[in-house]
This record gives structure tokens, sequence and C-alpha cells, in this order.
């Protein structure tokens, strides 16, 4: 597998949705790794250390990482906040829960550091009361260094909060359901546990990936119900990458010249009459395995199109 040269000159080209996640009270965000980042260039972008991401997600400084590959990014007093507090040098950026189902703003406190539900309705602009299930609710902000983070970008210097969290217990209104169509499309994206690799004993060079959620994904991938028809197309040679991503959450990746970061793409194979979703992540790295082809996705995306994991036409349509 080629090795890629790692800089922090392409980390700008990151997609990221800043969604929070707690795993038994461990509080991280989702990064997905692109051409030419390492560890210390993406412990920039969250204000956290390599030492403390490495291990966080099971693994050493002296690991190789994968374009694609998903990294939690922990969040913890350094760079998390939800009293105001932060140092001169750093900017305010929200982090953001998904509500669920009849999920309340007790359940929602509970999960984030009894964050008070005062906090939960000024940074939202929102009452209780009103909120809907899918919802992307604010519960607290990340702390970034504004001269070294492009995340800084879309921050604040301040942000209006009440310091002492307060007994969420006796709140427990329900979150208003939306109609049966909408909640169709958002309860596929509702969190997808971390997936566990275990060793193939068909092919050991290949791993298989059990899913500990209950969740599936819609037909063609996670991000399906994101994709919007812009009448833009091209067809051509497709490579792929390695990625944990997608064996079994549906989550595919995609690198690509001349289309936006975040963008998704439909890949239809032609060959099988199979089709699959998924986010570009960037441009095709410059490198002679990218010689010749339109674009490059994650494994997983070519199994899910029945393609073996080598060079085939595909139509791309974004």
């Amino acid at each position: 597998m080629a090795i890629f040269a790692l800089s922090a000159k392409l980390a700008v080209a990151q997609s990221h949705d800043l969604d929070i996640h707690n795993d038994n009270g461990r509080l991280y965000l989702l990064h997905h790794v692109v051409a030419k980042e390492n560890w210390y260039s993406i412990g920039r972008i969250y204000n956290a250390g390599p030492k403390e991401i490495a291990p966080f997600n099971g693994l050493t400084l002296n690991y190789s990482l994968r374009i694609g590959q998903e990294l939690k990014i922990p969040l913890g007093s350094s760079n998390f906040s939800q009293d105001g507090r932060k140092e001169a040098d750093e900017t305010f950026v929200p982090v953001y829960h998904i509500v669920e189902t009849n999920e309340t703003f007790a359940h929602i406190s509970s999960l984030y550091n009894r964050v008070s539900i005062e906090n939960l309705e000024k940074w939202n602009r929102i009452k209780k009361e009103t909120v809907k299930q899918g919802t992307r609710l604010i519960v607290g902000y990340i702390k970034v260094k504004t001269s070294i983070s492009y995340l800084a970008r879309g921050g604040a210097d301040k942000i209006d909060a009440i310091a002492e969290t307060k007994n969420t217990t006796e709140i427990n209104q329900p979150v208003v359901k939306e109609d049966k169509k909408v909640n169709a499309i958002v309860e596929e994206k509702q969190e997808i546990k971390p997936v566990t690799p275990t060793p193939s004993t068909s092919n050991p060079n290949k791993a298989i990936y059990t899913n500990t959620s209950n969740n599936s994904h819609l037909s063609g991938g996670y991000f399906s119900p994101d994709f919007t028809d812009g009448g833009n197309k091209a067809s051509g040679t497709a490579g792929t990458f390695k990625s944990t991503s997608g064996w079994n959450d549906g989550k595919y990746y995609a690198l690509i010249n001349n289309v936006p970061v975040g963008t998704i793409v439909k890949i239809i194979a032609p060959a099988t009459q199979k089709s699959v979703y998924a986010k570009v992540l960037g441009q095709l790295p410059d490198m002679k395995e990218s010689e010749g082809l339109l674009v490059r996705i994650s494994n997983a995306a070519a199994n899910e199109l029945g393609e073996p994991e080598g060079q085939f036409g595909v139509l791309v349509k974004y």
C-alpha cells in the first residue's frame, strides 16, 4: 500500500459535522482522515494533543493513519466548555447533539455533564417543549486556537452561558414527534456505535467488521438521504482506498477532483448496475496510483458495488 506524505496543508479539506457522541461518559467528536493529515495536524484542529487522541482510539503514535479512517477526538476540560470560560487565544465553536425519538431535555442534559436546561434553551434559541426529533441541538462548545484551527472561522469569542448547572430531574417533557416520512430519514442518522474489527478466516488481509448497533442504513449507504442531483455527471475509472468505515454503517467516502468537499455523490457501476452514495473527503492525492482515475472510493463502497478492490468503470453523479 502506498505511503502518503503527511502535512497539515490539506486539513482545510476535511468535512466536519461537529456532532458530539457519548461512550459511557467519554465525550468525543468524529474526524475522517484526509490525505496528508497526521496525528499532530489533526490535534491542532481540535486543540487536542496527539498523546490524548491516539490512546483514546486504542492506537499509538507509531500507527500510520489511513485516508477515510474514522478517529474519535476526545472532549475534555482543555478543549470543551459549557460555562463560557476559555483562554484569550481560543475561539468557541458549537458542537451538536441530534435529538432522538421521545428524548427529553433531562436526558440530553445527563449525557453532557448535566448542562443546564437554561443554557440549552439559550444557546439554541428554543424552548424545550418545541424541540423535535432530528434537531441538531447545541450542547456545548469546543475551544480551538484562533490562529491555528480553521474551525475558528465558524466560532465566536464569547458565549452566553450560565456557569452553574441546575438539577434537571424534575423536567421530563417529551420531544414532539415529527411526521413518519421525516422520521424514516432521521432515524437513519442516529449515532452508529464503533465497529470492532475481527480477523477473517477466509482472507487474512481483510477484516470483518461487526456493528454493535441495531441501526441499518438505507439502500446505497448512510448518505443516500443527503444526495442532491445537480445534473452533473462524469464517466471514468474508479480505484479504491482502504477504510474501516462503511462495512456495516454504510458510511462510504470518495476522493475526486473538482467536486466540493462534503458533496454527496452517487457512484454507479454499469457492470453490476449497483450504486452507492459517498461523501467527498477531498481531491485525488498526487501519486502514481491515482493516474488515469476519475475517483477513488473506500473499499467498503467498492464491495457494495460488487466490484473488486482494483480498477473498474463508474458513472458519478452529483
